[in-house]
């Protein structure tokens, strides 16, 4: 099978902040591209036991984002964080994907502002103010996880592979 969504992986190395926003972008953008073509019934199909679905996987990465970056390193309010699949039958799609975007924006926005890989988050995470560049491995590895679940999930729905 070809891969028809295939894109190289960043080549930016010009500083350890630069090189890891550019694979977090890259496992974002990976994330939005097994979506690109689909309509909301096949975004919303579930064809993995666990109910998994493409536009779950985005749902679920759009609440860490905002968790991680803005509640826990900026020091956003407090909220109860709902991390679950499930989007509701009136929740559009492309709402879902919007609010992915944006939350992707802001969270850009507070990890340039702070600039430092060595700053601490503003919230502790289970009693220690862990730093910006855990938080950045943390997500990376959260992204690029789900970023595979997208690819198996698309491969099933239409046979589209690639990174």
């Amino acid at each position: 099978m070809a891969e028809t969504q295939r894109r190289p992986v960043p080549r930016d190395d010009g500083g350890e902040l630069d090189t890891t926003l550019a694979f977090l972008t890259f496992a974002r953008e990976s994330v939005l591209i097994k979506t690109e073509g689909l309509d909301d019934e096949q975004l919303r199909r579930v064809l993995v036991e666990t109910g998994t679905t493409l536009l779950g996987l985005v749902r679920h990465l759009t609440v860490a984002e905002r968790y991680w970056f803005e509640h826990h390193l900026a020091g956003g309010p407090d909220e109860e964080w709902d991390f679950g699949m499930d989007v509701p039958a009136e929740v559009g799609s492309a709402e879902v994907l919007d609010a992915y975007r944006a939350a992707i924006r802001r969270s850009d926005e507070i990890v340039r502002g702070i600039g430092d890989p060595q700053a601490r988050c503003a919230r502790d995470i289970e009693g220690t103010h862990l730093s910006l560049r855990w938080l950045l491995a943390h997500m990376l590895t959260e992204t690029t996880r789900h970023a595979g679940h997208a690819d198996i999930i698309r491969e099933q729905l239409d046979g589209t592979t690639g990174r």
